[in-house]
């Protein structure tokens, strides 16, 4: 009995390190949390596989906060983390983001989409302990004010994407600050700012790496505005769906200006026309693969067939419904 004994004490030491070290990369991240309560041994290994812990995906969980408390009693496994997913968790407050930011210090991708709770003062507490951010998604997070643009701003000049959708306290003066100090945006999403304006869209032209933009709903955004945005050379993905003041004079100089487009969405306009088509098909032709032209009622020939016939590469042809 004593070898036996002491074959399974050998077998928890050393097999279930070696076994953990194997599997637990494959596993999803709450199966590994329940592996941590099997034994001190499977503990131990787990938290030794250092690969396991550099992301950290809650988003929509039930009782996130109490499993967020649990992660943070790992301690220093933590230091290293980089992805931090709190989409969908409302109940934590600007406290638990003091929490979790002070323990991250290398944090670089943070998700607080539909955060209701989270204000300035969680921002502060973001930018004063993860200064490595590169991606930040404040998307539906309706209690931040521009003093919280001001702050990404001016902590956050290698940021690389930001999602500020529906964020209504937001003002024209706090986009500003961000589009003059984040030179190296790749992607920003605006989607249903609808109060902001021209003095805020022309700086997005400050952007040369910008990739990717979304304007749904910009019902203040001009062909003036638009012809700005038109010198970010790189714009590959780019949504105007319901920006219902912008005509052809400024799909066109989008069409001249981004060369390497693969999504437009032109969903809702209805004062575009054709010959907006026909400049995005001079220039575009061999890079855009997503059109939505629904519901353009001044664009007569929108058939699939000559879309097609327009832009060879297309396979979608809805993006909003």
């Amino acid at each position: 009995m004593a070898g036996t004994g002491e074959s399974s004490r050998s077998w928890e030491r050393e097999t279930v390190p070696m076994v953990m070290t194997i599997v637990s990369p494959m596993l999803a991240q709450r199966d590994v949390y329940s592996l941590l309560l099997v034994s001190p041994w499977c503990y131990r290994a787990l938290l030794s596989v250092s690969t396991i812990w550099e992301a950290l995906d809650l988003h929509e969980m039930s009782k996130a906060g109490e499993r967020l408390r649990s992660a943070l009693l790992l301690g220093k496994v933590f230091q290293g983390l980089q992805h931090l997913n709190l989409n969908g968790c409302q109940k934590i407050s600007d406290v638990g983001i003091e929490a979790i930011t002070s323990c991250c210090p290398q944090l670089r991708e943070f998700y607080l989409y539909w955060n209701v709770r989270l204000t300035n003062v969680g921002i502060t507490h973001i930018v004063r302990n993860c200064r490595e951010l590169r991606r930040l998604n404040l998307s539906g997070c309706k209690n931040i004010s521009d003093h919280c643009l001001h702050l990404i701003g001016d902590n956050y000049q290698k940021l690389q994407d930001l999602d500020i959708t529906r964020c209504t306290k937001l003002t024209d003066g706090g986009l500003q600050q961000i589009l003059l100090k984040c030179s190296l945006l790749e992607r920003l999403n605006l989607y249903a700012l609808s109060s902001l304006t021209d003095a805020a869209y022309k700086k997005i032209a400050c952007l040369s790496h910008l990739t990717f933009l979304d304007l749904c709903g910009a019902q203040n955004l001009t062909d003036e505005g638009l012809s700005c945005i038109a010198g970010c050379k790189n714009l590959a993905s780019l949504n105007l769906t319901w920006c219902v003041r912008v005509t052809d004079t400024g799909v066109v100089a989008i069409a001249e200006g981004c060369r390497s487009l693969e999504l437009l969405s032109l969903h809702g306009i209805i004062s575009v026309t054709d010959a907006c088509l026909e400049a995005l098909s001079k220039f575009s032709s061999n890079s855009l693969m997503t059109l939505d032209v629904n519901g353009c009622v001044g664009i007569k020939k929108r058939s699939r067939e000559h879309l097609l016939h327009l832009f060879p590469l297309l396979r979608c042809f809805k993006v909003h419904s």
